[in-house]
């Protein structure tokens, strides 16, 4: 066993906070377990996510928690709630933009060890399919935050994970729905993490 301890802090909204799944079920916690099995001694994330923020709230909702600590680990995971909203584009960037470098600075500058995760398309869950909302759309509006924050990403050198593509697996696997008709289930979360997986091992091992 690799005696490093690594603290893991994780970012975000209802996908982070792996709402209607136990706490132990969402992505960041299936992830560091994984860490774990891999010899890498990570510790429980510390989560600033909520249901329903968007980009702004996750920054305020950041300066309020005052959090001096470095991180060994930091993802980033924001914007469904911009989309949801209606938000404009041109915000969402300026904010992601912000709050990509907000996640370096608690990886005490050290870019390869913050990742970046894509939004998924709520548009498939049943909630999405019954919501009077053209699911094309909503796909479309998605990929076009998506766009953004991979852009972004990518220009300061972070990595990045698309998780969107396995959330629209919901559409014909209802195993991947929480109960709430509207959330991702524990299984969902899991291939999050797996997905995630390869690259921070690559980095932290």
């Amino acid at each position: 066993m690799t005696e490093h301890k690594i603290s893991y802090l994780a970012l975000g909204d209802s996908y982070t906070i792996g709402e209607s799944v136990a706490m132990e079920s969402n992505f960041p916690y299936q992830l560091a377990a994984k860490l774990n099995e891999e010899g890498l001694d990570v510790g429980q994330p510390h989560i600033i996510a909520t249901t329903g923020w968007t980009t702004s709230e996750l920054q305020t909702a950041i300066k309020e928690a005052a959090l001096k600590q470095k991180f060994g680990l930091v993802t980033l995971l924001i914007g469904v709630n911009n989309q949801y909203r209606g938000e404009s584009l041109v915000t969402y960037r300026r904010e992601f933009k912000e709050l990509l470098q907000t996640a370096i600075d608690f990886a005490d500058g050290n870019k390869a060890h913050v990742f970046v995760v894509s939004i998924p398309d709520w548009g498939v869950t049943p909630y999405g399919l019954n919501s009077g909302r053209d699911q094309q759309t909503i796909a479309s509006e998605i990929d076009a935050f998506n766009a953004i924050n991979k852009e972004e990403t990518i220009a300061m050198g972070v990595s990045y994970t698309d998780i969107t593509a396995a959330s629209r697996k919901a559409l014909s696997d209802r195993d991947l729905v929480a109960t709430d008709g509207l959330h991702y289930s524990a299984k969902m979360h899991a291939e999050w993490g797996a997905s995630l997986l390869p690259a921070v091992v690559k980095i932290l091992k």
